[in-house]
């Protein structure tokens, strides 16, 4: 109950920064993610109530709802498939998986700087923390049957936000697309149920808080000196005009499509891996899984293809006329000190992958070992 109460007192502060300080559409924006996410909530807390009725004894303490569920719940295998659906609606629409995803670009698109840093780097990781920590340890009858569907709806977010980014024109826009498709990635790996992809999961989650994080920082800076989001209106040229931006720009996008050795990398590719090989009770969905993984890997090559076609548009060729004869201001020394700990991090990350791996390994194995032993 406490996960509940703050999970909805989140919403607050995001409303108002949003409505209050976001751009021309923030009331809409700011009305529909409350909406959506108010929405899901309801049904997370029927399954948060059912669980307590059907726990004997009765109770809301996750750990010893994850004993009762490792042991198998006292309820028949429909009302568990019942209750993950009721957690599921509130996890995925927080996520976002596709199709419950068109709040985020919109609350992105109108949120100011700091909403779409605190959105990209912590609000969405709720919905995927929700599965890992609630939903999967609780009912891991459940997880097995919803685990294909799951698995399926990530990859359908993956390759769909890969082809709206393709088509959009607003920089800040096209990067709360990416979210979708990156925590496509998150979602894949949970799906599986397997050691190396719940910690691929959690790499992912943390990778793609600081570099996505970054890119909004980035874009914030972007619209303070061309006073437009629109690729066509920078119009290139921009490592001409402030190089250091544009650099820094370069650096983060690389990082986000994947590069080895930047922090996106991990993430996805073991994300990828582990499809290759599901848990063990998933036996009957082996080919589904790596199906999936190679539609996966369309989205990697997609995610390339929209960044590096990003970067030409914006970074590289003639510099427009309107930009030429314009002061525009490289990155401050404000600027550099906010950033600096978030690219260190980039990098740091995609070598030492080891720090978050760790961390995490011991306890996903444990909560791993529900579904392949």
């Amino acid at each position: 109950m406490l996960f509940f109460i703050f999970w909805e007192l989140v919403l607050v502060p995001m409303y108002f920064l949003i409505g209050i300080w976001g751009s021309a559409n923030r009331e809409y924006a700011a009305i529909k993610f409350f909406l959506y996410t108010l929405f899901g909530s309801v049904f997370m807390l029927l399954g948060f109530l059912a669980l307590f009725f059907k726990s004997q004894p009765h109770t809301f303490d996750i750990v010893q709802l994850a004993r009762q569920g490792g042991a198998g719940l006292a309820v028949s295998r429909a009302v568990q498939n019942l209750i993950f659906a009721g957690l599921f609606l509130g996890f995925a629409i927080k996520v976002p998986m596709w199709p419950f995803h068109t709040w985020l670009p919109d609350a992105h698109t109108e949120a100011p700087t700091v909403g779409s840093v605190l959105l990209a780097g912590i609000l969405l990781k709720m919905g995927s923390y929700g599965f890992i920590r609630i939903a999967l340890p609780i009912l891991p009858q459940a997880a097995k049957t919803w685990a294909p569907a799951i698995a399926i709806l990530a990859v359908i977010a993956i390759v769909y936000a890969s082809l709206a980014c393709l088509a959009q024109r607003d920089l800040k826009r096209l990067i709360a697309f990416s979210s979708v498709g990156h925590m496509g990635f998150v979602m894949l790996g949970i799906a599986t149920l397997t050691t190396i992809g719940i910690n691929a999961a959690l790499f992912g989650m943390v990778a793609h808080g600081i570099i996505t994080g970054m890119l909004f920082f980035e874009v914030g800076s972007i619209y303070d000196r061309y006073h437009t989001r629109l690729i066509s209106d920078i119009g290139g040229g921009m490592l001409q005009k402030v190089p250091l931006l544009a650099g820094i720009f370069a650096f983060t996008a690389i990082a986000s499509l994947g590069l080895p050795g930047l922090a996106g990398f991990w993430g996805e590719v073991l994300a990828l891996l582990s499809s290759y090989s599901p848990a063990h009770i998933l036996s009957g969905h082996v080919t589904l899984f790596r199906t999936l993984m190679v539609f996966g890997g369309i989205g990697t090559i997609l995610t390339a293809g929209y960044f590096l076609w990003t970067l030409q548009r914006v970074n590289l060729g003639t510099l427009p006329d309107a930009w030429r004869e314009r002061a525009l201001p490289d990155v401050t020394a404000v600027e550099m000190m906010a950033w600096t700990p978030l690219l260190v991090g980039i990098l740091f990350l995609g070598l030492f992958p080891r720090v978050v791996f760790g961390t995490t390994n011991d306890a996903v194995a444990s909560l791993a070992r529900l579904f392949t032993g």
